[in-house]
């Protein structure tokens, strides 16, 4: 049975860089999806970013299920659920009519990601030897993984912003194909912690024993500022996808050069998101104050920039460079997070912290979506990255004072509370 074990582990770990490079996230997808809908559908910016909304209002809402849910059939069959989940957004899209398309649409991809947050990185740390290395095992493989999709996805960025002035369609039924195969590939993956489905509960009982586990998550000064901290850092990374494009169209961009342009910064993402395990080395504790103050800062540079009205080619410079530290700065980011909240942790806690990181992201992702889709509806686009730049620079700076002496220490620095946790009752 050990020998099995070892082997489905070994299984896992080995198809998990492949996985990710075709199924981190939606490739032929993010540098044409806000034109095709604006362009194509019909649907203003401001309704898109509202959409977006919904959509993480949706990651709330399905939070507690869908933990449930892996709880109770695994994390292999949780992958494979949440990637077909995926495919029936592609196709919800591509077939939409009107706005109520694109929240259905929104719906299911918001199925899909949850589980897909909780699981995946998850599978790969139940899957790795239990020794002092295991962190440092983790963050190369997720590196590994993460630099191999940069560099897919920045293929299919060119080539589907040509195939976009083409034909609208093509790059999203690619993405869909892609869908497909991720659904192949998570067959193959291996559970290789039990599930223990000897005591059945009650949804009441299981969603009061969750509440406890949050509460007792809560408790670690450690967790706390890293849960707060990464989901707003990861709400503002996420944020820009969306205005990043607008901010190229309002400055009349043609289309097919998006594609190329966020190629080459997917590129650039791709060489630095194994460089996550050298971050962490050199800077330790200061690596998040590394990773998120450079990406606020250009933001409010980029918005200074166009408001002070410089030369159009300047300009484009400018929010070029800007983009180019945002790509080199949030692909480390996703990795070191996931190192950061699984550290001192076991099996039975994971899915806990997972659960908890993903109810504060969708819940920052929510809030800010409607703020600036109300922002837009009075503004520019480039008015925006102003206030974003600013506000988000203020954010960082109070966080991180507040977290040096609570994140980044060595284990016998922490007390027992912000490192061991209490089981379900």
């Amino acid at each position: 049975m050990i020998l099995e074990i070892t082997k489905e582990r070994a299984i896992n770990v080995k198809l998990y860089p492949i996985y990710k490079m075709l199924s981190w996230d939606l490739l032929f997808y993010y540098s044409i999806i806000f034109l095709f809908l604006t362009q194509v559908k019909g649907i203003s910016a401001s309704d898109v970013l509202l959409a977006d909304s919904f959509y993480v209002i949706f990651r709330v809402i399905l939070l507690i299920p869908l933990t449930a849910l892996i709880e109770k059939i695994g994390k292999r069959r949780s992958i494979i659920f949440a990637n077909i989940s995926l495919c029936i957004s592609i196709l919800t899209f591509i077939l939409s009519q009107n706005f109520t398309f694109i929240i259905i649409a929104n719906l299911f991809q918001a199925l899909g990601f949850v589980i897909k947050n909780m699981a995946e990185s998850n599978l790969l740390y139940d899957s790795l030897p239990q020794n002092n290395k295991r962190g440092d095992i983790f963050s190369r493989i997720e590196g590994r993984g993460s630099a191999l999709y940069y560099f897919t996805n920045a293929l299919s960025l060119i080539i589907s912003g040509f195939l976009y002035v083409y034909n609208a369609y093509l790059p999203l039924i690619l993405c869909l194909i892609m869908c497909i195969l991720s659904v192949i590939i998570s067959f193959k993956f291996h559970d290789v912690i039990k599930i223990d489905n000897e005591e059945e509960i009650t949804v009441k009982e299981y969603v009061k024993n969750l509440e406890y586990s949050f509460k007792n998550l809560f408790k670690s000064s450690r967790l706390r500022n890293l849960i707060f901290f990464g989901a707003t850092f990861s709400s503002l990374l996420y944020l820009l996808v969306t205005i990043r494009s607008g901010l190229l169209t309002e400055l009349n961009i043609p289309e097919q050069y998006f594609g190329i342009i966020f190629g080459v910064l997917d590129i650039v993402a791709g060489l630095t998101a194994r460089e996550q395990y050298v971050i962490h080395k050199r800077f330790r504790n200061r690596s998040l104050t590394v990773l998120s103050l450079p990406v606020s800062i250009s933001c409010l540079l980029i918005g200074v920039a166009i408001f002070c009205k410089l030369p159009f080619y300047f300009i484009i410079s400018i929010i070029l460079l800007m983009f180019l530290i945002q790509y080199i700065c949030k692909a480390p980011f996703y990795n070191l997070i996931k190192q950061y909240l699984n550290n001192f942790t076991n099996a039975s806690i994971r899915n806990k912290i997972s659960a908890s990181y993903n109810l504060m992201e969708s819940t920052f992702r929510a809030l800010l979506s409607f703020i600036v889709s109300l922002l837009l509806n009075i503004t520019t686009i480039s008015i925006a990255f102003v206030y974003i730049g600013g506000i988000f620079t203020l954010i960082f700076i109070v966080f991180l004072e507040h977290m040096k002496t609570k994140v980044g220490l060595s284990p016998d620095k922490y007390s027992k509370k912000d490192i061991e946790f209490l089981e379900l009752k």
